[in-house]
C-alpha cells in the first residue's frame, strides 16, 4: 500500500470529492426534475379536483331542474286529468240531457201518433155512424112515407128556404 505524507495527494480522496460533487450536482438536477414532476402532478389533481366540484355543481344544478321539471310534469298531468273529468262529466250532462230531450220527442211524437190514430178512429167511427144512420133512414123513410107525405115534406122545404136564406 502507498502511504501519502498529505491527504490531498491520495487518489481516492480525489475520487471521493468527484464522487460528492457528482451527487450534489446530479442530486440537485435530480431534485429540481423531480419537484417539477411531483408540482406537475399537484397541480393536475388540484385541476381534477376543481373539476370534479364543476360537475358535481353541475349535477347537483341537473337534478334540482331534473326535480323541477318532474314537479312541473306531475301538475300538468294533474291538470290535464282534472280537465279530462270535467270534460267527461259536461258530456255525460250533455249526453243525458241529449237522451232525455230525445225521449221527449219521440214521447210527443208517439202521442201525436196517437191522437192522430184517435181522430182517425173517431172519423171513421162517425163515418160508419152517417152512413149507418143514413141507410136507416132511407129504410124508414122508404117504408113510412107515400107520395103525398113527400110532396108535403117538400112543399115545407120550400117554405122554410127564405128563412134559411135569411138567417144564412
Amino acid at each position: 500500500m502507498h502511504h501519502y505524507d498529505v491527504f490531498y495527494h491520495d487518489p481516492k480522496f480525489w475520487v471521493a470529492i468527484s464522487f460528492v460533487l457528482f451527487v450534489l450536482l446530479a442530486g440537485k438536477t435530480a431534485w429540481g426534475a423531480i419537484t417539477r414532476m411531483l408540482d406537475g402532478r399537484a397541480a393536475r389533481i388540484r385541476a381534477e379536483l376543481d373539476e370534479a366540484v364543476t360537475l358535481r355543481a353541475q349535477a347537483e344544478a341537473m337534478m334540482a331542474q331534473a326535480q323541477k321539471d318532474r314537479a312541473a310534469a306531475q301538475a300538468e298531468a294533474q291538470e290535464m286529468l282534472a280537465r279530462a273529468r270535467a270534460e267527461a262529466a259536461r258530456v255525460a250532462e250533455a249526453a243525458a240531457a241529449e237522451a232525455e230531450a230525445a225521449a221527449g220527442r219521440r214521447e210527443r211524437m208517439a202521442m201525436d201518433r196517437i191522437a192522430a190514430a184517435e181522430a182517425g178512429a173517431v172519423n171513421e167511427v162517425r163515418a160508419a155512424a152517417a152512413a149507418i144512420a143514413a141507410t136507416a133512414a132511407r129504410e124508414v123513410i122508404a117504408q113510412g112515407h107515400t107520395a103525398e107525405a113527400d110532396a108535403a115534406l117538400v112543399d115545407q122545404a120550400i117554405q122554410g128556404i127564405p128563412g134559411a136564406l135569411r138567417a144564412a
